[in-house]
């Protein structure tokens, strides 16, 4: 059934400028799992179970796949060239064709000493200045994608720097998501403000001048591979990939450079972002600490560090950083499909244009059917037979292929198979070498650590938070100094960190 609204504005009013998903699962409790909204005009349907989300997005995926062409995200920020916002025709299509070929599940094995290299960099540091987890989980991200996607090095003073790559790239990520937020900007809302004039407009002057930086960036990265290439020094990554193939793509240079550099972007947030949440997980539960240490010593002992072979025998591993996905999910409010076609749903008709959002935070991802205990973080979901989620093997699963968190259907996350190899990685080498607790004050009170205080955005991660890390034992840390050595030294990009 429809959500009452306000003649003209809808439920525009209705929906806070942040956590709009808090708001959306308020009113699935009161309307059920699907409802309508009407934001200016705008016909909007929120899903709020796994279920109805896979029947319209992953089912119905031929006419449910597209994007609304939102004036301040896709048109003005974007220049219609950020295939996360692109419409579903030929040019995403081929897009899309590029991207899978990159990050396909047989691409990404091959990524994987990479992803070793970058954690033993991570690990060292991270042991030495807890306090500064959120630069080196962003430059671990930034630094794997990269590395695949340009043949480069973020280096510590590129990590660092102000106007550095890496500050570059995640003002470029930050910009995104705060422009394709709902309701960030009115000309969302009220399209016709299209038709002002630019000094009626400011808006426009903001977000084309923001869209010149990003071009300017993904051009800079792009020329740079090319230059590399024709001096015959350009290392296999994926830029190097689509200029070689670029006929056979049918992009241009601008819908390549966007598209390896939207990877980028997206792989530079969202793995930190989760490994965040993780270890916010491990100061609020640590008896899973304690269990994924005791299967970690079980299963890898003290004389290496963990590493990909050790995965299938890492069952709880793979469940806790599954759980922390439904816990926290890092695309919260997700970015909404649009239905091509005039359609019914279980009697329900829902007209072309109509934009379908899954709301994943507090509906999705707490249905109590599927979830029971949603607001438990409770790992063991995954590995006892007795609840819904449960699947064998348990050296296969569980796994995210397919994971409701990364997106649905034909517009699910084209990284995922990455970003499954890192969290797994990382979450071991972690819990491995060290205990994640609450730190405690000058009277040695422990500090309490909020559950919930999560930045704005449709990508979130947790506000800073202190804590103690502590090594194990002295074994583990002499394997961790020995990783990072010897990591550093084989290289392939010259170790220039």
């Amino acid at each position: 059934m429809p959500r009452p609204g306000k003649f003209l504005l809808g439920n525009l009013l209705d929906i806070p400028p942040y956590h709009s998903w808090l708001k959306f699962k308020e009113w699935a409790d009161e309307y059920g799992p699907i409802y309508r909204l009407n934001l200016g005009g705008s016909e909007h349907v929120v899903v709020s179970t796994e279920k109805v989300a896979n029947d319209l997005l992953r089912e119905r995926g031929t006419i449910y796949s597209s994007r609304a062409q939102a004036p301040a995200a896709a048109q003005l920020l974007s220049d219609n060239l950020r295939p996360l916002l692109l419409p579903y025709n030929d040019v995403w299509r081929r897009i899309r064709r590029l991207m899978h070929h990159m990050t396909m599940a047989s691409a990404a094995t091959r990524y994987e000493p990479t992803q070793i290299l970058e954690s033993s960099r991570l690990l060292y540091d991270l042991v030495r200045d807890p306090a500064r987890y959120e630069t080196y989980l962003e430059r671990y991200a930034s630094g794997l994608i990269f590395r695949l996607a340009f043949g480069k090095v973020l280096s510590d003073q590129d990590a660092i720097a102000k106007a550095g790559t890496l500050d570059r790239i995640l003002a470029v990520v930050h910009n995104v998501e705060r422009v394709a937020s709902p309701g960030a900007y009115l000309v969302d809302v009220f399209p016709s403000l299209m038709m002002l004039p630019e000094p009626l407009a400011p808006f426009k002057k903001e977000l084309k001048a923001l869209h010149q930086n990003e071009l300017g960036l993904f051009r800079e990265l792009l020329e740079d591979v090319k230059g590399s290439m024709e001096k015959g020094t350009a290392p296999d990554c994926w830029e190097r990939t689509f200029l070689e193939k670029q006929e056979e793509y049918g992009l241009t240079k601008d819908e390549g450079a966007y598209a390896v550099g939207t990877l980028y972007e997206a792989g530079s947030g969202t793995t930190a972002a989760a490994m965040m949440s993780f270890l916010l997980a491990m100061v609020l539960h640590p008896q899973w600490q304690t269990k994924l240490q005791e299967e970690l010593d079980r299963v890898v002992g003290n004389k290496k560090l963990p590493d990909f072979e050790d995965l299938p025998n890492l069952p709880l591993v793979r469940a806790v950083a599954k759980e922390v996905l439904r816990w926290r999910p890092v695309t919260a409010g997700g970015v909404p499909h649009q239905l091509v076609k005039d359609d019914v749903y279980e009697g329900m008709f829902l007209k072309a244009g109509t934009l379908v959002h899954a709301n994943q935070w507090l509906a999705i991802h707490r249905d109590p059917e599927l979830y029971p205990h949603p607001e438990t973080f409770l790992p063991s979901r995954w590995l006892d037979p007795s609840f819904p989620t449960y699947k064998e093997p348990l050296t296969l699963h569980p796994n995210l292929q397919n994971y409701s968190c990364f997106g649905f259907g034909r517009r699910i996350c084209p990284g995922q198979n990455i970003a499954e190899r890192s969290m797994f990685l990382l979450i071991s080498r972690i819990a491995w070498s060290c205990t994640v607790r609450k730190t405690k004050d000058g009277l040695g009170k422990e500090i309490d650590v909020p559950p919930y205080d999560y930045t704005a955005g449709f990508n979130v991660q947790p506000k800073w938070f202190p804590f103690d890390l502590v090594v194990r034992d002295k074994a583990k840390m002499d394997l961790v100094d020995k990783a990072y050595t010897e990591a550093k030294r084989g290289d392939p990009l010259g170790g220039n960190w």
